[in-house]
């Protein structure tokens, strides 16, 4: 018998697999890190969806450069900061980890450092499934 599981994959751009987490439908996954004009954080919030990661908003504290200002941006529950709330679906997510910027990979709680763990390569995220085989031993 075998059953499928889905794993987000963290890969550099030379393919080397730097992180792998089992993920199922509706799993959070945040991309976290500092705007590099407006020196805020801003978060990319994800969920698995199958084996794509759909964007549902993005969290920043303060407008600048790259951050929507002409969208229909709310202010956040507790009056600090604002939500951008989307629907949009990706296969990869590709990212430049940054000193500066500090991007943080959180999965459902877990916090990953993407700057450590990729050493300045590029990265691509993304939702795969693997199949495992169950063996059921008889006696």
């Amino acid at each position: 018998m075998s059953t499928n599981e889905r794993m987000l994959v963290v890969a550099s751009d030379g393919g080397k697999v730097l992180l792998t987490e089992p993920v199922t439908d509706g799993t959070t996954v945040r991309l976290e890190y500092t705007h590099s004009v407006e020196k805020t954080p801003v978060a990319d919030v994800y969920v698995v969806d199958g084996t794509t990661l759909r964007m549902t908003h993005m969290e920043f504290d303060s407008y600048g450069a790259g951050l929507p200002a002409n969208a229909p941006v709310e202010r956040a529950a507790d009056g600090q900061g604002y939500i951008y709330e989307l629907n949009r679906t990706y296969d990869r997510l590709d990212v430049s980890p940054g000193e500066r910027a500090g991007h943080q990979l959180v999965i459902d709680g877990a916090r990953y450092d993407l700057v450590e763990r990729s050493g300045g390569e590029n990265v691509s995220i993304y939702v795969t499934e693997r199949e495992t085989r169950v063996i059921n031993d008889v006696i």
